[in-house]
């Protein structure tokens, strides 16, 4: 089957390999979407921390189940699911005080190991997550929900807050949509007018203005950007919070005596835990529509000469890779 691999930072290759033997425990899917998200394109750029080349990325992924034994969750042969990315030792000082996606060994496929841009994977029955009604499309998005989802349950919101998401990619959309659900009065920032545009009219929440010194009791940055990050403590209001799920390669740096005078308190906010049946639920129930973001699509065999032109479109919101049938084929 094929792989494609990123090389080394701005390189991709492809390469043929054996589909996967399943061992106990484990199914054998067939991968059918993968969302791009900005871990993949910060790998591409040589800018994401954890990294390590060369690498098969995808961990947003939906998938179709062909081969799996008789199982205590329930999933059979044709099932839909999503696919729990993240892999936790269970014995560190994290994982034993409840906080596994800290886990001090841990490994994300398409991060640490090889993830989804393939046609099958081999994948413990335990991350499988099924629904009968979502299509792969909604699916695929259900990692990123999850990381957004995790930031809001981290910020402690309380309904009727004052709450600014800084950036308005696919992690601050997702975390746009969970600040919501937990009551908070929202506004985004986003210098990107397009998809500025777009979240406001999808999520119906406030666009800021433009060099407002406006303040906030709850900040969450979802940029990646060192600088942006640094800025969002002027956005903090006395006594209020600040939480950063977007990471960076870099050190962020923040003026210690506004932080001391307005007592903020700064969160990171790392995976996520124990979301991903609550977010298929709730799509389920239909009370938000993440397939929604999707602006862009491309093959799987067409990663290694379109992925930069297509993640460098001002239009992008988020980029889907299908896998074609013909590369499926056993």
């Amino acid at each position: 089957m094929l792989q494609i691999v990123l090389e080394k930072p701005g390189h991709f290759t492809t390469r043929q390999t054996e589909i996967p033997a399943i061992g106990t425990g484990q199914a054998l899917v067939r991968i059918e979407r993968i969302g791009v998200c900005g871990t993949d394109m910060h790998a591409f750029t040589g800018h994401h921390p954890f990294i390590k080349y060369p690498v098969v990325l995808g961990h947003e992924l939906a998938a179709t189940v062909v081969d799996v034994a008789i199982n205590d969750r329930g999933i059979q042969n044709g099932d839909s699911v999503s696919i729990e990315p993240f892999r936790s030792c269970t014995k560190c000082h994290a994982c034993q005080t409840g906080k596994p996606n800290c886990c001090e060994n841990l490994h994300i496929i398409g991060i640490h190991v090889d993830g989804g841009m393939c046609p099958y994977l081999a994948v413990p029955i335990e991350y499988l997550h099924r629904s009968e009604t979502l299509t792969l499309d909604q699916l695929a998005l259900i990692e990123p929900l999850s990381i957004g989802a995790h930031a809001v349950r981290r910020s402690r919101l309380k309904p009727g807050e004052q709450v600014l998401v800084v950036g308005a990619g696919p992690i601050g959309i997702a975390t746009t949509q969970f600040a919501l659900l937990a009551g908070g009065q929202v506004t985004v920032a986003e210098i990107n007018k397009t998809r500025l545009e777009r979240v406001v009219q999808m999520l119906g929440v406030t666009p800021l203005v433009e060099k407002s010194d406006k303040r906030f009791d709850l900040v969450l940055d979802a940029t990646g950007n060192a600088k942006v990050m640094e800025q969002s403590f002027l956005h903090v209001h006395h006594g209020g919070r600040l939480v950063f799920v977007g990471v960076i390669k870099a050190p962020i740096t923040f003026d210690d005596a506004l932080l001391h005078a307005r007592e903020i308190t700064l969160f990171a906010s790392r995976n996520s835990h124990n979301q991903f049946s609550r977010i298929i639920e709730l799509i389920e129930k239909k009370q938000f529509d993440p397939s929604l973001w999707i602006t862009h699509r491309l093959a799987l065999d067409h990663v290694p000469e379109q992925f930069e032109a297509t993640t460098h479109n001002a239009d992008l919101i988020k980029l889907v890779i299908q896998v074609p049938d013909e590369l499926a084929r056993r």
